[in-house]
């Protein structure tokens, strides 16, 4: 598969199918800090009976990291528009965890006929009633860090310094998976590696001004697809029985919601539970259209 740019920045992904596809394809979206890495334990599993992808946000994984970007909702949701109209070529299912859930369904809404589907694990976002500011890492750092780190570059520094060593990467996954089996060497080194990229300070530096986007209660009325809601309801970063009621109050119609005992991640945590809950799902979507046959066992780096 020839390399794939958007705004003219190379974007890294990843993509496996079976010979014979069943189904849409299915795009993996990864949360703030992760990379398409983060799917290792679902995108073989997945590619087994569709034809998969997995995608670096711009600023993230293995993906350029440019200055001058407006990094944010709008960015990464158009990224992943053009992705599925140029790359996939028919209706695919956006999967998207954290950031990239938001993401995701900003993408799903903006798509209509294209998105065959939408998956939301732990979302971030915000509801336009919410007064509280909004979700996710960027309010997590704001709360955690104070207003004054906020402006100072020096300080900025400093803390990026200490959330790049391993202690530290450590230390916050076992914070946020309830079962560290999966907190392995493997999963530190792939949130390690794209933090010693160029330009990667500047990314980081952006969290705290990433605007807020558009209110998820209105991307769910534009949304004319499918949702699944997958919940690792002891998610510690977010009030998950809270945020779910929220959801219960404004998803669609065509809303599925599977939770498990899991945390902030559980595509990683639990694999083998999300993996069945999302089959079973995709095998009640309607037909899509078929993908041209792929070789056994095909991965490819985009």
């Amino acid at each position: 598969m020839s390399s794939w740019q958007f705004l003219g920045h190379p974007v890294h992904a990843v993509s496996a199918a079976p010979p014979e596809p069943k189904g849409p394809a299915v795009l993996l979206v990864h949360g703030f800090g992760a990379s398409t890495d983060h799917w290792r334990h679902n995108l073989p599993v997945l590619a087994q009976h569709h034809e998969v992808h997995a995608i670096d946000l711009l600023g993230f994984g293995r993906s350029a990291k440019p200055a001058g970007l407006t990094y944010g909702g709008a960015l990464w949701r158009d990224q992943l528009a053009a992705y599925v109209t140029e790359r996939i070529g028919r209706p695919a299912v956006l999967v998207g965890n954290s950031l990239g859930g938001f993401a995701s369904l900003a993408a799903g809404a903006a798509l209509g006929d294209q998105a065959a589907g939408v998956v939301l694990l732990n979302a971030a976002g915000p509801f336009s009633d919410e007064q509280a500011a909004p979700r996710g890492w960027g309010a997590i750092a704001r709360q955690t860090i104070g207003g004054a780190l906020l402006k100072s570059p020096v300080l900025q520094r400093l803390l990026f310094e200490n959330l790049r060593r391993p202690a530290t990467v450590r230390r916050t996954l076992n914070q946020v998976y309830i079962d560290r089996s999966n907190v392995d060497e493997e999963l530190v080194q792939s949130i390690l590696r794209p933090s010693r990229d160029p330009g990667a300070f500047g990314v980081f530096r952006t969290v705290f001004d990433i605007p807020r986007g558009q209110p998820l209660d209105e991307l769910f009325a534009q949304l004319g697809c499918p949702l699944l809601l997958l919940w690792g309801i002891r998610d510690p970063w977010i009030n998950a029985a809270g945020r779910r009621a929220a959801f219960q109050r404004h998803a669609p119609a065509r809303t599925t919601e599977v939770v498990l005992e899991a945390g902030h991640c559980p595509h990683d945590e639990v694999p083998d539970q999300v993996n069945r809950a999302l089959l079973e799902w995709l095998s009640q979507l309607p037909p899509a259209a078929a993908p041209a046959p792929a070789v056994a066992g095909d991965r490819t780096a985009v």
